[in-house]
């Protein structure tokens, strides 16, 4: 049975070149890189030539990354760290209604902690209105905090708009933006976009798993979550993973050299995939248009996602019913986005990649086509 695997947007496949690079770390250049020796400073160098290599494909300077586990810890490291070093200028942060669960649950710790924490909600389509954003902030938000591609409809936030805006509103606040899902998709430059933080992930550009970095522009004081050693400028201490930041560098090389190639080809996936779906009348398309190609979120009324998942694991193919990070758990953006239930519980994401074939798109349409047909309708 041949696997086609539609589920990128949770995690794509390791490019070679990259496990390449991670297995070469383990077995030869395994030093520690705090350590005086050669073997350390071999580690050393090759890590410092990663930050180079990710700073260059977001436009920041190799200074102002810090390396993390992923997304998830540097995005709690952002609004946690960022809220607690400015505490005393105002307790107020605007952020999204559909973000990533690693923002939403800090933005919730904050809120229990006495923050005010101001949630704009998407429209029906998952876009979110920039001044709607802008006319939140006050002289007491310290912080915004919006995700620039949302994970789960591909929707593309107008970052740029809102940070204009900010800036014209209150020029204190401090702007950060998650760009997991957008990094290696679409051009990602934290300097042209004026951020104060960003965070990216590895696992996301077919680089390894348990690696991700903070942008941190210079002079922004963010205070760490974790304490004891001197590693990422005291911002995130402990000895770093070198393994997986090297291969992390190499999958934002390869990112760089094949981001329009990608683009072209996963916008070709989406258009056929589109077109097909609308010839099967139970299908409801919940992605606009306008969102990225990689990204497309289905329902079909009536069937429980879950049951779908399992009919098209059997025919070998991986799609997702929302964020992975959620383990089956309702969709929060489907139900900011006020879609019904029907349509929340029967939502799937079909997520294409760089290794996905023109094949893959039939085949998946053909399975759910076998599937509406087999499976009992409720």
């Amino acid at each position: 049975m041949r696997e086609i695997y539609l589920d990128n947007s949770a995690t794509t496949q390791v490019a070679r070149p990259v496990a390449d690079a991670v297995y070469e770390m383990m077995v030869d250049c395994y030093g520690n890189p705090s350590s005086l020796h050669r073997k350390g400073l071999l580690a050393e160098n090759r890590i410092s030539a990663a930050r180079k290599s990710i700073a260059k494909l977001i436009d920041c300077d190799p200074s102002e990354l810090t390396f993390t586990s992923g997304g998830t810890e540097a995005n709690n490291l952002a609004l946690l760290g960022l809220c607690e070093a400015r505490a005393r200028k105002g307790k107020r942060i605007v952020t999204t209604a559909f973000e990533h669960s690693s923002v939403e649950a800090a933005a919730d710790r904050l809120e229990s902690l006495g923050w005010e924490v101001i949630r704009i909600r998407p429209d029906k389509e998952g876009h979110i209105d920039p001044r709607a954003v802008v006319d939140a902030v006050d002289s007491a938000t310290v912080l915004v905090s919006c995700m620039y591609v949302n994970n789960e409809v591909g929707t593309v936030t107008p970052i740029d708009k809102i940070v204009r805006g900010v800036r014209r509103k209150n020029p204190d606040t401090a702007i950060h933006c998650d760009c997991v899902q957008a990094l290696g998709k679409i051009p990602v430059s934290v300097r042209r976009l004026d951020l104060d933080m960003a965070t990216v992930s590895a696992h996301k550009i077919y680089g390894p798993k348990g690696v991700g970095a903070l942008y941190v522009k210079r002079g922004l004081r963010v205070l760490p979550r974790q304490l004891g050693g001197e590693q990422e400028k005291r911002l995130r201490p402990g000895t770093e993973g070198a393994p997986a930041i090297v291969g992390f560098g190499k999958a934002a090389e390869l990112a760089a050299v094949h981001m329009s190639e990608d683009r072209e080809k996963i916008a070709f996936y989406n258009k056929e995939m589109r077109a097909l779906l609308k010839g099967i009348p139970q299908v409801v398309i919940n992605s606009p248009e306008d969102a990225i190609p990689a990204v497309l979120n289905i329902s079909v009324p009536g069937y429980r996602s879950e049951t779908m998942m399992h009919f098209l694991e059997e025919r070998g193919i991986s799609v997702s019913s929302g964020s992975a990070c959620a383990k089956g758990a309702a969709s929060h953006v489907l139900g900011a986005m006020g879609l019904p239930p029907a349509l929340q519980d029967s939502a799937l994401r079909i997520s294409f990649g760089r290794f996905n074939q023109p094949e893959d798109v039939a085949d998946f349409v053909l399975a759910l086509k076998d599937a509406i047909a087999s499976l009992v309708h409720k």
